[in-house]
């Protein structure tokens, strides 16, 4: 997603773009916020975009309620659309098909949307966790334009229909089996589960973001757990920065101000990111996978804030998609 728009970005700004395309495991499916439908139809001038995709109208929360609360599952509404990642990215890549003779020439930046990424870079984890990625059939009656989330004893299930008889449910900390055998609400809506792939859920940033030729953007920057429902529409908002701080050293700006103006922009992204994830962790279930998954949040916040201390006011704002510097 962020090679698409600052691809897309930066190719309307006149530049020579080519993308290098990478193999990896893509997305079953994607929940977007109609906030996040909002920002990728603006940024691709694409207004009717995901118009037919299929909706999610109710989030049905099961998490753990405090001693003396009912924890019957609270029925919220909700309002977001459900794609596929093969379906997001062809739906926006149609004009940016590769130029193979460009791409084996010298470019003068290089943005990272996924590894390998340059080798002074190095990789900060905050968590364990697993996710597992896993295909299912709803029960009859199960309500398809609702999304669910369960918190259990080691970890917790997000279950996303896309098909009135179909969904996709993640699986985050245990194995699957031993979840949906404790689980009380999302177990009820499934009839049968075929177990696609697993990956990494756990938050993560790379440093440095960026270099004398190139930034990190999206996943090859930063990843966040999925249960903040925020990746795809950071990742536009990474590739909105990361195009106008290129065009803008490229039209004489400071190169070192502007670079510190992206990793520190990119780090607070990241830090409100934690802050988000501690709240969840810090109300889930409780017991010992919760509270080590959240004593690593806790030790992230703790360095994010005192590097964060150390930072310089920002000296620049986005106006559109250009950067302007103030004062």
């Amino acid at each position: 997603m962020a090679a698409y728009c600052s691809a897309h970005l930066l190719g309307k700004a006149g530049c020579r773009v080519t993308l290098r395309r990478t193999d990896r495991p893509r997305l079953p499916a994607i929940m977007l916020s109609d906030a996040a439908l909002a920002l990728i139809r603006e940024v691709f001038e694409l207004p009717e975009v995901f118009s037919d995709a299929p909706r999610i109208r109710r989030r049905i929360v099961a998490w753990a309620a405090p001693k003396g609360e009912s924890d019957k599952p609270l029925v919220l509404e909700h309002s977001a659309a459900v794609v596929s990642e093969q379906s997001l990215l062809a739906s926006l890549g149609q004009k940016l098909d590769g130029d193979d003779e460009l791409a084996k020439s010298e470019s003068d930046w290089t943005i990272f949307a996924s590894p390998p990424l340059p080798q002074v870079v190095s990789e900060q984890r905050f968590g364990s966790r697993i996710a597992s990625a896993v295909q299912v059939d709803l029960r009859e009656g199960c309500d398809s334009a609702a999304c669910w989330i369960e918190s259990l004893e080691d970890g917790w299930l997000f279950l996303i229909p896309n098909a009135p008889d179909a969904g996709w449910l993640l699986a985050i900390g245990g194995a699957v089996e031993r979840l949906l055998t404790r689980s009380r609400v999302i177990a009820q809506q499934i009839a049968r589960f075929n177990r696609v792939g697993e990956f990494p859920a756990y938050p993560r940033i790379v440093s440095p973001l960026c270099g004398p030729d190139w930034l990190a953007c999206g996943t090859a920057a930063m990843a966040f757990d999925p249960i903040c429902g925020d990746g795809t529409a950071n990742a536009v908002r990474e590739a909105i920065l990361a195009a106008a701080v290129i065009r803008a050293i490229d039209a004489g700006g400071d190169a070192r101000e502007l670079f510190a103006h992206y990793e520190a922009r990119l780090t607070a992204g990241f830090q409100r990111h934690l802050a988000l994830c501690r709240e969840f962790y810090r109300t889930g279930y409780g017991g010992p996978w919760w509270d080590a998954e959240l004593e690593s949040l806790e030790r992230g916040l703790e360095s994010l804030s005192i590097a964060a201390g150390a930072r310089p006011e920002f000296r620049y704002r986005l106006n559109g998609f250009e950067l302007k510097r103030l004062g």
